[in-house]
């Protein structure tokens, strides 16, 4: 442990949050305007983009939702507000901009949801909250872009709402490690687990991690996933 974690430790930081038992996999902005080169916001987040790929087919297996979110807004950011004047990168997501598609590969199900927002966080001014508790979620995994941005304000807001996050670290990115890192040991010490891809995809994948029906305790005895089992961080 290093003398930062020291320290934070002793300040009373960095409890742990258990993993419950009907998690969803939120895909926070997973668009073009991250990884396109010719797009002012390219932060080289291809092995994100990868790991995110994992990730939702994990969760397609496990029977997991699968939510994705995009940002849209109406030509001139009348609805983005202070938001949209503070970022003028922003003007890359007006209706109709090839930058808000979603990256190759990532193709949302019909039946899997899809959140449409102005703001940072994928709960602020949208019915994400009451989709996953309609869903019976108690836990939110989250990949995406950006870590300092998007996914850091939607994992606040997740747990706020009162579901656990689990941010996963090799599924989001950003563009300056530097960023990146900061933000992971905040996220960890504050307001989320932030989890291996690895710890993520068992989860999504296992049988009992279903978000309706019954679970059977024969399952999940065998796997070996208990509810109070702690990631590796």
């Amino acid at each position: 442990m290093s003398g930062l974690e020291d320290d934070y430790a002793r300040a009373g930081f960095g409890g742990r949050l258990a993993f419950g038992r009907r998690p969803a996999l939120l895909v926070v902005d997973v668009v073009q305007a991250y990884t396109a080169n010719d797009s002012p916001l390219y932060a080289g987040v291809e092995a994100a983009l990868t790991s995110t790929l994992r990730l939702i087919g994990a969760a397609r297996t496990g029977g997991a939702p699968v939510i994705y979110t995009r940002v849209v807004y109406q030509a001139g950011g009348v609805d983005g507000g202070l938001f949209y004047r503070k970022v003028p990168a922003l003007k890359l997501f007006d209706a109709g901009s090839p930058h808000g598609a979603f990256c190759e590969g990532v193709a949302p199900r019909p039946e899997e949801v899809v959140i449409t927002k102005q703001y940072a966080s994928a709960f602020f001014g949208t019915s994400l909250a009451s989709t996953l508790r309609a869903l019976e979620v108690d836990t939110v995994v989250l990949c995406g872009f950006s870590t300092s941005g998007c996914v850091r304000a939607s994992a606040l807001d997740a747990l706020q709402n009162g579901f656990a996050p689990f941010l996963v670290r090799q599924a989001c990115g950003d563009r300056d490690p530097r960023v990146q890192d900061a933000n992971l040991f905040d996220l960890q010490a504050k307001y989320a687990e932030v989890v291996d891809e690895g710890f993520a995809i068992a989860r999504l994948a296992a049988p009992d991690a279903k978000p309706h029906g019954a679970v059977d305790g024969r399952k999940r005895a065998k796997s070996g996933l208990n509810d109070d089992h702690l990631p590796e961080t």
